[in-house]
């Protein structure tokens, strides 16, 4: 298992250095990061755009360009990913890309990662109840509400959950659930369990929308895993044995049945992440996604390399463990 993790380990530094080509290269040719200044008025002078241009490094050729992106070398100590700098940005000489990234990676982590596991764990339980119902009225039913869920836009549905908590809070009379804001923790001192109210209060909506789209579609590939399982030769077998129902589910059917689901999920990850960028400027809250919707505002071309490399190397990631997981739930599978 070690000398598996470490193959792709080490084959993921090809597949991150293809996307780090292909999401310079897109960003590069889709945009001006000197539009603004261009369309200022008065026009600026052409010293001023001379001085911006170099200082944006636009002066030089793209492959010279993505090189000083990637090492720094022949840079101004501003650029290199190597050296743990993202580039000069639009917004200022003394806007930080990298640390920007660094202080709302959390923010976002932890309302993804919430909304993830909530999801995943809805997923397995409906999925399951409708395959061993199925054809049901309960099968039916949570059926209809994944298509449902499936259905609503996140950006509407994010605005009907958000002005449903301010409806409960006025009818209850006190903020039970906090519509705008991501509720970082309080200062220390503050007793842990105002901590842990003040986070739930800013966590429940957001996380309800970011799950509950997530869970439409992942209950559905589990409902259909656990129709196909149950319908397998060994359960048949084991049944045959004379084993109990719940431990032919648990331990003989469930965790084949798991193992399509992992892959799904490793491979929806971008699309948690690009569904938290909608309910994080709905929420308003600063995380990445209002750092990516903030650089597509300022044309900060680095920014956005910035965004979606990160982006890029979660998925790597969540698709390693994946991989890992598959001999955990099912013995058969040995990597050699």
């Amino acid at each position: 298992m070690l000398v598996y993790t470490m193959r792709r380990l080490l084959g993921a530094i090809p597949v991150l250095l293809l996307a780090s080509v292909l999401t310079f290269v897109m960003i590069d040719v889709t945009g001006d990061p000197l539009a603004d200044i261009r369309m200022a008025q008065p026009p600026p002078t052409e010293a001023v755009l001379q001085q911006a241009e170099e200082r944006l490094y636009l002066d030089r050729s793209m492959p010279e360009r993505y090189w000083l992106w990637m090492t720094g070398i022949g840079g101004n100590g501003d650029i290199g990913l190597l050296q743990g700098e993202f580039g000069p940005s639009t917004q200022g000489p003394n806007y930080d890309i990298g640390a920007n990234i660094a202080e709302r990676l959390w923010t976002t982590l932890r309302l993804v990662g919430a909304a993830m596991v909530f999801a995943l764990g809805l997923a397995i339980i409906t999925g399951v109840i409708s395959a061993l119902r199925q054809y049901s009225k309960l099968d039916y039913t949570l059926t209809f509400i994944g298509f449902l869920a499936l259905a609503m836009p996140t950006f509407w549905f994010a605005g009907i959950m958000q002005a449903a908590g301010v409806k409960f809070n006025l009818m209850v009379g006190e903020q039970v659930f906090a519509t705008i804001g991501d509720g970082r923790f309080r200062a220390q001192g503050e007793p842990l369990w105002d901590q842990f109210l003040n986070a739930f209060a800013h966590m429940a909506l957001p996380t309800i929308v970011l799950m509950l789209i997530s869970f439409a579609s992942w209950s559905r590939y589990q409902r259909t895993s656990m129709l196909e399982v149950m319908n397998s030769d060994y359960v048949r077998l084991a049944r045959a044995k004379g084993l109990r129902n719940h431990t032919v589910i648990r331990r003989h059917a469930l965790r084949t049945a798991l193992i399509p689901l992992t892959t799904v999920v490793a491979l929806g990850v971008a699309g948690v992440i690009d569904g938290a960028i909608l309910t994080e400027v709905v929420f308003q809250w600063r995380g990445l996604g209002d750092f990516f919707i903030t650089a597509v505002d300022n044309n900060d071309s680095f920014a956005l390399m910035g965004w979606l490399l990160l982006s890029g190397t979660l998925v790597i990631l969540a698709n390693l463990i994946a991989d890992l997981l598959y001999a955990v739930l099912d013995p058969r599978i040995r990597y050699e």
